[in-house]
């Protein structure tokens, strides 16, 4: 497994069409995937190649908040557009729409002779409320009863003589175009690790959906009122933890990337999982709390280096549009040279402002930011280098600058460092001036450093023993 991974994630269904129509997955030219390794990409996520019940969209899909999100995104959308999510599958099976299986591993093929690795979604809490599994399968999913259908319709719903759970989140209303499996039934279990390693087999990785909520202190909160009706006991082991070894085992570089929220994500490490999301520090930096950001960065570095850090993916709003275009360039350098992976969703290099709900098929036409693009351009070909990946980090601490002044509270820095080559990244997150003195030890220094200025390609010269004695002025 790479240090300091780049992930690409691709809404599949939406992505594949800019080729054509009914292209599929093994018909996409390859240049596309030769410029995201050229970009120093590692991974690629194909998010939603599952089959999807198309049964289940006239019925789920067309409530009044999805229709104003659909508007908002794509004013001119019509019914066809509307292909359903990508979280409520039939089952793990390669849509039919992209080449069906076979499709699909000869794109991972081809990707993998370039040396780019598969990412496969594993949604481990739910299937589609109208899944054939719910005939073939009953046993896997969560039962209710007539009491609970009767108090919560929301949450439980009736499929001829069986009353059947929505998949849910403890703090929302539950997904309606969805059915809960049940993790406290072995067999529920059996069928889960069956399907996984399934996917497994067709990908070098998966990222699973809302991974928290099937530990089994979650899901026990989540469903204690119909769970204290049952013969169902909590289980001794945690799924994640039985489940990740076995698939280990088989494939050790296989990733686990979890999708982790309300301070899980060390848990889930400690399950198994190779990085967790940093939702965090997207949080952080979007309420330009400097102080909070520096202390997120205080962190254990074990625990950084597992982190998934983002400034957009498909749930969040585009990031040009959150942060803006001046605040944009200092949030990405902040995002590329920390430690971790790095997910970046199609089209937030290209400066795309438009979140496009998952559940729409057809995305709208948007110009290119030239200026966004350029930027990004210049960072990938930086960040690329063996330092950001195969180097050390470490937090720096920055000094005012002069006796009462306060600006260098607004600038956060760091150092890498690999064989004789160190990197300083000061970012000033802030929107006025701001000044700093820098300590990170030079006494491996001539008595004159050069400083190249990577983004700006300008060099600057500085004495060492002024730096060893008051600090690099920033």
């Amino acid at each position: 497994m790479k240090s300091n991974p780049l992930l690409y994630e691709l809404n599949t269904r939406v992505w594949i069409k800019r080729f054509g129509t009914h292209t599929k997955l093994n018909q996409v030219p390859m240049d596309f995937f030769k410029e995201l390794r050229e970009r120093g990409f590692n991974y690629v996520w194909l998010m939603g190649v599952w089959q999807t019940n198309k049964n289940s969209v006239k019925k789920y899909c067309f409530e009044e908040g999805l229709m104003k999100e659909y508007k908002a995104a794509l004013p001119d959308w019509k019914e066809n557009d509307v292909i359903g999510s990508p979280y409520s599958i039939e089952d793990y099976k390669v849509s039919p729409d992209l080449g069906g299986e076979k499709a699909l591993i000869e794109l991972k093929q081809k990707l993998n002779e370039l040396g780019l690795k598969l990412i496969l979604d594993f949604i481990p809490n739910h299937f589609n409320v109208e899944s054939i599994l719910l005939k073939t399968n009953p046993q896997i999913f969560l039962h209710g009863d007539k009491a609970a259908l009767q108090s919560e319709p929301k949450t439980f719903f009736k499929k001829e003589d069986k009353i059947f759970a929505h998949g849910k989140d403890p703090f929302f209303d539950a997904w309606q175009d969805t059915v809960q499996v049940n993790y406290f039934s072995n067999e529920a279990k059996k069928f889960m690790y069956g399907r996984l390693e399934q996917v497994s087999k067709l990908s070098d990785g998966v990222r699973c959906d809302m991974a928290m909520l099937i530990n089994n202190s979650v899901f026990a909160k989540t469903w204690e009122a119909i769970l204290s009706k049952s013969n169902f006991e909590q289980p001794q082991n945690e799924f994640w933890s039985e489940v990740i070894p076995k698939i280990k085992s088989k494939q050790d570089d296989f990733l686990f990337i979890a999708e982790a929220y309300w301070d899980k994500e060390w848990e889930l490490q400690q399950l198994g999982f190779d990085f967790t999301y940093d939702k965090k520090l997207l949080e952080r930096l979007k309420s330009n709390n400097i102080e909070e950001i520096k202390k997120h960065l205080w962190a254990d570095i074990d625990y950084q280096k597992k982190c998934a850090r983002f400034l957009e993916n498909h749930d969040e709003q585009r990031a040009i549009k959150v942060f803006g275009e001046q605040k944009i360039e200092p949030a990405s350098v902040i995002l590329f040279t920390l430690p971790g992976m790095k997910l970046i969703y199609d089209g937030q290099s290209e400066g795309k402002r438009i979140k496009l709900p998952v559940q729409l098929g057809r995305e709208p036409d948007e110009s290119l930011n030239i200026t966004v693009k350029e930027f990004y351009d210049k960072l990938y070909q930086i960040v690329k280098k063996d330092i950001f990946i195969k180097g050390n980090w470490r937090l720096l601490d920055q000094q005012p600058a002069w006796e009462n002044n306060c600006s260098y509270k607004n600038i956060l820095s760091w150092l890498w460092s690999y064989k004789n080559e160190k990197v300083i990244v000061v970012v000033n997150y802030s929107n006025t001036n701001a000044q700093c003195l820098l300590k990170f030890g030079t006494s491996d220094f001539d008595e004159e450093i050069s400083f190249e200025d990577l983004l700006n390609e300008k060099v600057y010269k500085r004495s060492a023993e002024e730096i060893k004695k008051n600090g690099l002025y920033i």
